[in-house]
């Protein structure tokens, strides 16, 4: 009996332990088939099964204990997964690799994460930083170079404090460099404000390259600035960022200004149409050495379920100058336009 009533109190508190504690397991699998014009140096066209349309596959652990008093102990591992070939996007937690708390104070965690800028922009972005396709978190300018935000943060700091109506975030990445805590070193700050259909956003950031021989290092700071308003069916959202690098080389600075402008629109339940046009003006360079490019984007997605989406988009990229550009915010363009279209699907799980 006693053996009986021992094992009974130990499964009661395996219970108990097991109910403060918890680990899901989640993940988004989204692919679709592509068509592009000039998708080489001599312009040729493509088909291809891609990885990654609305958003990037990936799969991922997330975990919390609930220490009492309100305060939580939380943890998250996330990588990335290219569903076209099964390899790995990157390093296996490559996305996320982090612990921290999380309290009545906010959120604190240390590791890999992504950005604040990252978490705060996204709300604004009506493509939600589709791979296929939005120019929020990059867009090619002149030469090929990218002018965009700090998406992902290594050693990092990252706090958020969510309060009535507001939001408030920063991170703090370390540099690492040995008798230059400058090289390398990231900082963000950001604030968030909404009452009721509208919304407002304000992230700075600054990020300081490996220092080179001399000990300075490239540094770019950016500005972003964001709103959105939800009038029912439709809920319209703009963007706008102010890139600046300055080069360790003394070469002339990297400048740009980026907007966007669109709208999510619900015909019903199951159906959303998006529209949003990017546009990147190119700033520090001489007369007609300026790509200045734009993307126009057109998107429907079909609800299949509250896990399944259908979606078919299409977008244009086109630049001035004869400069090269694409519709891709992480690949090279090979003329002075590009088209791009693509259906697929999405699960989440």
């Amino acid at each position: 009996m006693k053996k009986l009533l021992g094992a009974a109190t130990l499964a009661c508190m395996a219970t108990a332990a097991q109910a403060q504690t918890s680990v899901t397991i989640y993940g988004l699998i989204d692919a679709n088939i592509t068509y592009n014009n000039n998708a080489d140096a001599n312009k040729g066209s493509q088909f291809k099964l891609n990885s990654g349309g609305m958003n990037t596959s990936r799969f991922g652990l997330r975990g919390s204990e609930d220490l009492g008093g309100g305060l939580k102990a939380i943890m998250q591992l996330e990588g990335g997964v290219l569903l076209d070939t099964g390899a790995s996007d990157g390093d296996i937690f490559g996305r996320q690799a982090n612990v921290g708390l999380q309290g009545d104070f906010g959120r604190i965690i240390a590791g890999r994460s992504y950005s604040t800028t990252y978490d705060f922009i996204l709300p604004f972005d009506p493509m939600g930083y589709a791979p296929q396709y939005s120019w929020a978190t990059s867009a090619g300018a002149t030469g090929n170079r990218k002018d965009g935000m700090l998406t992902g943060v290594s050693n990092l700091l990252k706090y958020q404090y969510d309060g009535k109506g507001y939001k408030l975030g920063a991170t703090y990445g370390f540099g690492e460099v040995a008798g230059n805590t400058s090289g390398n070193a990231k900082y963000i700050v950001a604030a968030s404000a909404f009452d009721g259909p509208w919304a407002a956003v304000i992230t700075y950031e600054q990020n300081n390259s490996a220092p080179i021989a001399n000990g300075s290092y490239d540094q770019a700071k950016v500005l972003h600035l964001g709103g959105s308003y939800d009038f029912g069916p439709a809920k319209v959202f703009a963007g706008y960022r102010n890139f600046k690098k300055t080069l360790a080389t003394g070469a002339a600075d990297q400048r740009s200004d980026t907007l966007w402008l669109g709208a999510n629109y619900s015909v019903t339940p199951a159906w959303t149409l998006t529209g949003v046009y990017y546009y990147q003006d190119i700033k520090n360079v001489a007369a007609g050495a300026d790509a200045d490019p734009g993307m126009l984007v057109l998107r429907a997605k079909y609800a299949m379920s509250k896990r399944t989406d259908i979606y078919i988009a299409t977008g244009y990229a086109k630049a001035s100058n004869n400069k090269l550009t694409g519709v891709s915010r992480d690949d090279a363009g090979f003329a002075s336009n590009q088209t791009s279209a693509t259906v697929g699907i999405q699960h989440r799980f």
